[in-house]
């Protein structure tokens, strides 16, 4: 996802290649994306996040970075804030897309109050991402805009005022391709069981569930709407609709998404 969201504000050029420092802790992924992006990597993730006054310094124009970005996994994120405790100026923001990293958390981790906490989704690699997120009170209306404007690079963003929903969009959108490549695969499976080649059952697939998103989405009519209009009575659309009611799809949905949802408020509670 750190990736992504490098590839996508070069992309839209909201910053330049010297204006990124990342860091990692194998040389050959250092080498990987200093060499298809450009960017500065270094080992320490402290020495990416501060003040470096050296004339071969990584910080862009000799001075600290504006945005740290925490894009580690759940279980790196007491280590890595025990590397940048007390390490952010008072005029840095952070953001952080960990999940389930609470804001109090990373708050008291890091000895710092101004702190950004985004969830977005894999389809931000390709620019149709959606990232919801929310800003702790210390944030200047001048680094919402901030945020706001590097979230869209990568898709879609949604601020809200309340972090439990947070965990909800963590549940449902940012685990969200989870589901729907599950259906595709059920979907292609199925055509390969009927005859055609896999190949030709996924292109159908892939194909159909696109351009039935984007009919939903300019049409803007309830999905419950949009299934009546391809239902005639006695047809194969509800008969196949029947099977799914039968066999429960909607509560085996609706039954997964509450799952991530409590799992993603259980990894909050481990850390704080």
């Amino acid at each position: 996802m750190a990736e992504a969201i490098i590839a996508g504000l070069l992309k839209r050029r909201l910053v330049t290649p010297g204006q990124i420092v990342g860091s990692h802790p194998t040389q050959a992924r250092r080498d990987e994306l200093e060499a298809n992006y450009g960017i500065d990597m270094v080992e320490d993730n402290r020495e990416a996040a501060v003040f470096d006054s050296s004339p071969e310094g990584s910080s862009a124009n000799g001075h600290a970075h504006s945005l740290v970005m925490l894009t580690v996994k759940p279980q790196r994120l007491a280590t890595v804030l025990g590397e940048l405790k007390g390490a952010l100026q008072q005029d840095q923001l952070l953001l952080s897309i960990v999940a389930g990293a609470r804001t109090d958390t990373l708050a008291r981790g890091l000895l710092h109050p101004s702190i950004v906490r985004a969830m977005p989704n894999t389809p931000a690699q390709i620019g149709e991402g959606i990232t919801v997120w929310t800003a702790t009170p210390e944030v200047t209306e001048a680094q919402r805009m901030q945020v706001s404007a590097l979230l869209g690079a990568l898709g879609r963003e949604m601020p809200v005022e309340e972090e439990k929903l947070i965990d909800m969009a963590t549940a449902l959108s940012a685990t969200g391709p989870t589901y729907i490549f599950l259906v595709m695969e059920a979907l292609v499976d199925a055509g390969v069981h009927m005859g055609f080649s896999r190949h030709m059952a996924q292109e159908l697939v892939i194909q159909t569930m696109l351009g039935s998103v984007l009919f939903a989405r300019e049409s803007q009519k309830h999905p419950a709407e949009l299934r009546n209009m391809v239902t005639s009575p006695g047809g194969t659309s509800a008969e196949a609709i029947y099977q799914m009611e039968k066999g429960g799809l909607r509560t085996v949905l609706s039954k997964a998404v509450w799952a991530a949802y409590q799992r993603a408020v259980s990894l909050g509670s481990a850390k704080g």
